[in-house]
């Protein structure tokens, strides 16, 4: 095994560069104006947007692995290592929780489900098999938990509907959500969850690829050998969700089918694959010093990851919630009349929107940067 005390410049980087994207599409000026590729899909399909919690899964795979190794190095035990798994996943769901509480605290309708809480539950169910299962069967895990989800999809009947309708609040993850969490679902939907139960399966192997990608980098195989192999395990995982999104599941995000799970796991191995050559393995010093000062921003992004996507949300609410009387009686939030003299700009909605959005991001940035400064890093 190689030494796991290094840490991968590559790594921060591509996380980085998804936490500011992540960034940059939840905070437009107005939903209504955006770049067809700064939103999701309506349903069926994927967009530029529709890759980064996939990337985020699959990061926070490559993550576990290479902590494992470290912990596992320095002498910790399965079982220690399985209790430290389940604190940050314990913590990661309590912050998630936390922000969907803001700022009405309303225990009865809250929404249940999120992001951060899927990124939890995937790192509490992944846990067991990363510490006690061999990579053969890990692969393994994340054939079986495809397979069962897409018989649970596609043969289990929703009562009054029937079986294998995917259509929004039909299927039976839905179906599941509505029994289970009642009124502390999604609030636009209502009737279904894109972080919900079922599809919280095949988003746990999204993140068991990763997994499976980390413990390769701490194989002995060559770093320019491995940078290849990720290249080509990425494009055919492309290829195997091409296939099955034309004969068993449609690509869909808020369903996390399986042919979305391979093909944004294709997407995330290649762009990985990138950065991991330009910024670890190249062995020309004029690239990689190239490579490392374009990349150097979304390193400091990188290294806060977690505490800049939670904080972001937090101030987007917070723009939101605080309202200013005007002089006609209405109230305006914050954001709006940040955003006003924006949008008053002589060019086209979309670009006011998404004008906004960048300077959102520089201002989480500047946060970003300013704790870099000061090696101030939020670990959970």
């Amino acid at each position: 095994m190689k030494d796991t005390g290094t840490r991968l410049t590559s790594l921060d980087a591509f996380r980085g560069f998804t936490i500011a994207a992540m960034v940059l599409v939840n905070n437009p000026g107005d939903w209504g104006n955006l770049y067809p590729q700064l939103a999701h899909a309506k349903w069926n399909g994927w967009t530029f947007t529709d890759t980064i919690f996939a990337f985020f899964l699959f990061i926070g795979g490559v993550s576990m692995a290479l902590s494992l190794g470290r912990l596992a190095a320095a002498g910790f035990d399965k079982p220690t290592l399985l209790r430290k798994l389940a604190v940050r996943a314990l913590l990661i769901f309590l912050i998630g929780f936390a922000l969907n509480l803001m700022p009405n605290f309303n225990f009865a309708t809250v929404r249940i489900p999120g992001v951060l809480q899927r990124i939890a539950v995937c790192t509490l169910l992944a846990a067991p098999i990363v510490v006690y299962c061999s990579w053969r069967q890990q692969l393994g895990w994340i054939a079986a938990l495809l397979a069962a989800y897409s018989v649970l999809m596609l043969w289990v009947p929703v009562p009054g509907i029937g079986a294998g309708v995917l259509e929004p609040g039909k299927d039976i993850g839905a179906w599941l959500d509505r029994l289970v969490l009642g009124k502390h679902l999604w609030v636009q939907a209502k009737t279904w969850d894109p972080e919900g139960l079922v599809s919280t399966i095949p988003a746990l192997c999204s993140q068991l690829v990763g997994v499976l990608a980390g413990r390769w980098l701490l194989s002995n195989t060559p770093r320019s050998e491995q940078t290849v192999w990720l290249l080509l395990a990425g494009l055919v995982l492309l290829a195997l969700g091409s296939i099955l999104d034309a004969t068993l599941m449609p690509i869909n995000k808020s369903l996390w089918t399986p042919s979305y799970c391979l093909l944004m796991s294709g997407w995330a191995l290649l762009a990985f694959a990138a950065f991991y050559w330009l910024l670890d393995v190249t062995p020309s010093a004029a690239l990689r010093e190239a490579a490392g000062r374009w990349s150097r921003p979304f390193v400091i992004y990188g290294m806060n990851a977690l505490f800049i996507f939670a904080m972001s949300g937090l101030i987007a609410k917070m723009l939101g919630f605080i309202k200013f009387t005007q002089p006609d009686g209405s109230l305006l939030s914050l954001g709006r009349m940040l955003y006003a003299p924006i949008r008053a700009l002589p060019i086209a909605p979309v670009n006011t929107s998404l004008l906004y959005a960048l300077l959102f991001n520089a201002f989480m940035f500047g946060i970003a940067w300013i704790m870099w400064r000061n090696k101030w890093f939020v670990k959970v």
